[in-house]
């Protein structure tokens, strides 16, 4: 078996997605992770990950700050993490030639030499910086980036960052992850944001490109939170200078192809590629063992002790062309859905007679083509290859699946089909539920009514987890945890100015009410459905408390920054809790804060990202990385806040 064999895609969409039909594996980042390190929050973590131990565990983490679990869990390839390396992959590859050697075994010699280390050991090394961010479809400023008063200071080097954090002292800090005697600010070389609107990246980006909107262009769209996929079409061409995502990628590739010719060429890269769940990779290391070959309880094998190691022929000359038309490894590999291989042979001759053909390949010179494509790969959309998928599927059960999608054997989704009405996809081995035109879509129904092993290490609804980090926590079995007592671990957090009355209270931050799909409320028809800008929740208990009425200005704030906004004092909320709905961008009607005379935040200029180390567990059964399935979460609600009224009038 090949090495790209080795490392397969989620479902069709994902193989146009990532250019998997072309080279594989990919690099796909857990964001909560990287940004911890990026944006230097690590630093601020005051905490050990030890602190939430039960008396009964094992000292599994005894001792590690979080960033060092973070570095443990890359050198272990439980999770990815780029760049990987201390030194450029180009390079390491090239030296390995020249020493007449395999690159991944070169970079195993040089890591047990210690003259190679992981970049996340050091992310405050220049080397080991984000230097250019392309931002798409994604409001990264102004709706996700947790703590995000830290991302102004430390990845974009803003000066008025409203950051009111102290560093962790030196017995609080990492002991694997280099410590620098002052934190980066401004690490990006260059930030772009490709979007129609204005947002909170937008205003921060270096350069901005704008984007056609919904009824500009042709696209697909669904989700795996409703039973249809739909169309988006062109009711007018883009305009100005604004264009469609597909005509963007394409004019960018163009150039960078051109570039490419004097600047890279053909050269061997070096993935780092997590142990993936799915796989093999699930049995890697069993037990529930945590063995660290850098502190020499295993040795490093690529694969089984550490990330694998997959050199990747790139032809960086060629990329608008292989973005032109859809790549061999397409038939050759396939798409999987859950270790399936689903092989488009038929389809892809279709393809090549509905689009036409580049280098004998099909052609994806339009957007319409790139939709045909993916409608065509996917098995929920494509009942030929669902029931493929589902014999595939039969072999590895020995019970009998197929018939689940043999009702639409021969229907085939087309994008002209989605411009009539939206398409209720099909069954397939991607989805665990029995979608039929009798029944809806429910899931694990597979699983339960057909004996269909579910994913685990047992093959059963699973609830103990015997894994060392899991039993450290005490959370082997399902356990209840009530709310994290923050104010034990960082103390008060009010402003201690005479006179003002303040209050603590938890922070929540739920999807928007007045806005178009959670993230669109900056337009007039959603501004003037409410208060027309950036609004608080409280208690009208609490409210009472600190003299605040309905509509009034206040200020909320802790050590990670501050927020100025009118407050909706509701008899609905709770009391001790701060309700703002999020991406509530910084640019309508915000005012300077008294407390940093900067003008106030986000829903998020108050919250940090705080990794649970057990979220980061890898190569273990049902806990391996799987691209936007598993992995660690920004855990941001544990968080408490501030309140108070703003004095005088609002200032801007």
């Amino acid at each position: 078996m090949s090495a790209q064999e080795k490392v397969r895609p989620i479902s069709g969409w994902s193989t146009l997605a990532f250019a998997l039909d072309w080279n594989r594996p990919p690099r796909q980042q857990a964001t909560s992770p990287f940004w911890f390190l990026a944006s230097d929050q690590f630093r601020f973590q005051r905490t050990r990950a030890d602190v939430y131990s039960t008396p009964l565990g094992n000292g599994a983490l005894r001792g590690m700050h979080v960033a060092d679990c973070n570095a443990l869990a890359a050198r272990l390839g439980w999770m990815p993490s780029y760049p990987t390396f201390d030194r450029n992959p180009l390079d390491l590859t090239r030296e390995a030639a020249e020493a007449g050697m395999e690159a991944p075994a070169y970079v195993v010699e040089r890591l047990k030499a210690q003259e190679l280390r992981f970049a996340a050991e050091d992310p405050d090394a220049p080397e080991n910086f984000p230097r250019v961010l392309t931002l798409w479809r994604a409001n990264l400023l102004g709706s996700s980036s947790k703590g995000h008063e830290y991302f102004l200071r430390h990845v974009l080097g803003v000066e008025d960052a409203a950051v009111r954090n102290v560093e962790a002292e030196p017995d609080q800090r990492p002991t694997d992850v280099v410590w620098h005697d002052e934190a980066p600010t401004g690490k990006f070389d260059l930030f772009t944001t490709i979007d129609f609107r204005m947002n909170g990246s937008a205003l921060y980006s270096d350069v901005v490109l704008p984007a056609a909107t919904w009824y500009e262009k042709y696209d697909l769209s669904s989700t795996d939170l409703h039973p249809f996929v739909h169309s988006f079409n062109q009711a007018v061409p883009p305009p100005w200078e604004a264009k469609t995502d597909f005509d963007i990628f394409g004019r960018v590739a163009e150039r960078f192809s051109e570039l490419a010719v004097e600047h890279l060429g053909t050269r061997t890269d070096l993935v780092a590629a997590p142990l993936l769940h799915d796989t093999p990779d699930e049995l890697a290391q069993p037990f529930g063992e945590v063995r660290d070959w850098k502190r020499g309880e295993c040795e490093p094998v690529p694969g089984k002790t550490m990330p694998k190691l997959v050199p990747v022929e790139r032809d960086y000359t060629a990329v608008y062309r292989k973005w032109r038309a859809l790549g061999p490894l397409a038939e050759q590999l396939g798409s999987s859905a859950k270790g399936i291989p689903l092989k488009p042979t038929v389809e892809i001759d279709q393809l090549r007679a509905a689009n036409g053909e580049i280098d004998g390949r099909p052609a994806l010179t339009r957007d319409v083509h790139m939709c045909e494509a993916i409608l065509a790969l996917s098995g929920v959309t494509n009942g030929r290859l669902a029931v493929e998928g589902f014999k595939g599927l039969e072999q590895r059960t020995g019970t009998r699946l197929a018939d689940i999608a043999e009702e639409h054997a021969d229907v085939r989704i087309t994008f002209g089909d989605t411009q009539v009405q939206p398409r209720k996809v099909l069954a397939s081995p991607e989805w665990s539920g029995m979608e039929s035109r009798e029944r809806r879509y429910n899931p694990f129904t597979i699983n339960v009514e057909r004996n269909v092993p579910f994913r685990t290490l047992t093959g059963r609804q699973q609830l103990y987890v015997e894994h060392a980090w899991m039993l450290e926590y005490g959370e082997a079995l399902p356990t209840y945890r009530p709310p994290l007592n923050v104010l034990g671990v960082v103390g008060t957090q009010l402003s201690g100015e005479e006179g003002r009355k303040e209050l603590h209270v938890r922070w929540l931050s739920p999807h928007n009410k007045w806005s178009i799909h959670s993230e669109f409320q900056d337009n007039l028809h959603m501004l003037t459905l409410f208060r027309g800008g950036p609004v608080v929740w409280l208690s009208d208990v609490d409210a009472r408390e600190i003299e605040i009425a309905d509509n009034d200005w206040c200020e909320v704030f802790n050590r990670n920054g501050v927020i100025v906004a009118r407050a909706v004092v509701s008899h609905r909320i709770p009391p001790g809790i701060g309700l703002m709905y999020h991406s509530q961008d910084r640019h309508v009607n915000v005012p300077l804060s008294e407390i940093t005379e900067t003008r106030g935040g986000t829903d998020n200029s108050v919250t940090r990202i705080s990794l649970k180390p057990t979220h980061l567990i890898g190569g273990y059964a049902q806990l391996s990385y799987g691209f936007n399935y598993y992995g660690p979460t920004g855990t941001q609600r544990d968080e408490m806040v501030a309140v108070r009224k703003l004095l005088g009038k609002p200032v801007y």
